[in-house]
């Protein structure tokens, strides 16, 4: 992983290319380039027929040039650092600062490469990348690139995991109103990758993020609740609240009764008919707090029993 730091002060973590997928990369569009090569070559050969063999010369090694060094550098130009066999690889020339790359990082790019990449076979390259950090090459030292990993296995988003049963719904009340999302971030992080922390260093993370959730909300937990399963149950709620909110406005004219929404935030539903305390349909789950828009009150369902203690 390659911390680099913008502009603006931010740091990015980008995963640098290393000589393996580099080479790779290099051979496909070599490969490319030299079959379109031949084929301007066919053209040529017939074309300059009636040329004396110094201009059939000069005319070759233009050409030869043009598609060795003119093509890759207006490839990388036009699209921003991916050409052919990068594409294929999951690569990307970037600037050092995360940015895209421009037409004069191109051509120093292109300018050494026939040096350390042509002239040498790739050696100079090589050892350049296997010396470098970040696997730079003299190309990318000059011009001030870098060539990262796009896709990078295995970086999907991981699921929070569950909460304890005897946890789930105890926080319905709880105000996430004054919790920033610099926190749930830290938050998620941490429950998503707990697994692979040390139990210790994972007990003081969980422990100092939890102190900053209860400082947000000003509740504290309840009494026994471990740090970690207090930060599962917190999240839960919030993904349970998100739900409710997404689905109610996605369905504006929706079943009668349908009127589940996060605590203290009534949410009438247009068109829908309020349900009689002694009607035969069963009542709908209505978070505690909840404000009923008008007709008869509706009986609360209970989220998790009463109190905050797990079951001995």
């Amino acid at each position: 992983m390659s911390d680099l730091v913008t502009g603006d002060a931010v740091v990015l973590g980008l995963r640098p290319a290393r000589v393996p997928s580099r080479g790779l990369a290099y051979v496909l569009d070599l490969v490319v380039y030299l079959l379109a090569y031949l084929i301007v070559m066919i053209g040529l050969v017939y074309s300059m027929s009636e040329l004396d063999d110094a201009a059939q010369a000069a005319v070759t090694v233009a050409s030869g040039l043009l598609l060795v060094v003119g093509v890759p550098i207006a490839v990388e130009t036009l699209t921003h650092g991916r050409s052919l066999g990068k594409l294929a690889c999951g690569l990307r020339v970037v600037r050092d600062d995360g940015g895209p790359i421009r037409f004069r990082h191109a051509l120093v790019r292109g300018s050494m490469g026939v040096v350390e990449l042509l002239m040498t076979f790739g050696s100079v390259a090589c050892i350049a990348s296997l010396v470098s950090e970040r696997g730079r090459r003299l190309g990318d030292v000059f011009a001030g690139t870098l060539v990262v990993r796009e896709r990078v296995p295995g970086a999907r988003v991981m699921p929070v995991p569950p909460p304890p049963p005897w946890l789930a719904g105890r926080f319905a009340g709880l105000d996430l109103s004054a919790v920033p999302d610099g926190l749930w971030l830290a938050i998620r992080q941490y429950l998503t990758r707990m697994a692979q922390l040390d139990p210790r260093v994972g007990a003081a993370m969980a422990a100092r993020l939890a102190d900053d959730l209860v400082a947000r909300t000003g509740t504290p937990p309840p009494a026994g609740v471990p740090a970690a399963a207090y930060l599962m149950a917190v999240v839960h709620e919030r993904q349970s609240r998100d739900a409710a909110r997404a689905f109610a406005g996605a369905v504006p004219g929706g079943a009668p009764g349908w009127a589940s929404a996060p605590a203290s935030v009534p949410v009438p539903v247009p068109g829908s008919v309020p349900v009689p305390v002694s009607a035969p349909a069963p009542a709908p789950a209505v978070a505690p707090g909840y404000t009923a828009p008008a007709g008869p009150p509706v009986p609360e369902a209970p989220r998790g029993g009463g109190g905050f203690a797990p079951p001995a």
